[in-house]
């Protein structure tokens, strides 16, 4: 009786695990407007930098990314109930903006950066960590396949010429930003859709 009970409660613990996992996806999920908004924001800054030759492109650029994340997802905390799954998941990538942005700033400012493979390897590297990261902690393959080729663009980074990295970096950036975001963002409504034909 006692090993029927015991194996009932391991199977409502594994049950409860699951669905935590599942809704940390879907909370990954209805962030894919971040996901698309920053690889515009990163084809903005690469082609402004490029065309315009301006120092500013990225500073101005991702700021201006910061301010219109930030706006949205105030706009949107007060709708949904927070989980620990999402506090996780928030925490690797708040970190890993936080870090980007102190980073780059300074070694823009000291005028470290003129080295296009380091500095494409080091942004590479970084997000390939952060997705990888979520990808783990929700067991999420599509995620993971995210992170893959970000890892996979850094290593490329140190090889090559400066427009052979450039090129590996806006393929990723299309991959894992654009595509992966809009991914994310189907499945979003996809979910709501179903919510709502099951509320009906």
């Amino acid at each position: 009786m006692q090993e029927e009970t015991s194996t009932k409660d391991l199977r409502d613990r594994l049950a409860l695990i699951e669905s935590m996992m599942t809704e940390g996806r879907r909370t990954t999920e209805s962030w894919g407007w971040t996901f698309l908004l920053w690889g515009i924001a990163y084809y903005v800054a690469i082609a402004w930098a490029t065309l315009g030759r301006s120092n500013l492109a990225w500073p101005v650029t991702m700021v201006a990314a910061v301010i219109v994340t930030v706006i949205v997802v105030s706009m949107k905390a007060s709708r949904r109930p927070e989980t620990t799954m999402g506090r996780a998941v928030g925490a690797v990538w708040t970190a890993l903006g936080i870090s980007m942005f102190l980073l780059f700033l300074a070694l823009g400012i000291a005028g470290k950066l003129k080295d296009a493979h380091v500095f494409l390897a080091t942004i590479c590297a970084m997000l390939g960590m952060a997705n990888g990261t979520s990808a783990i902690i929700l067991r999420w393959k599509m995620q993971f396949v995210s992170a893959v080729v970000w890892w996979a663009a850094a290593v490329a980074s140190c090889f090559g010429t400066e427009n052979q990295v450039a090129i590996v970096f806006l393929v990723a950036i299309f991959f894992c930003q654009i595509v992966f975001g809009i991914y994310g963002m189907i499945a979003e409504a996809r979910v709501r859709k179903m919510r709502g034909t099951a509320h009906a």
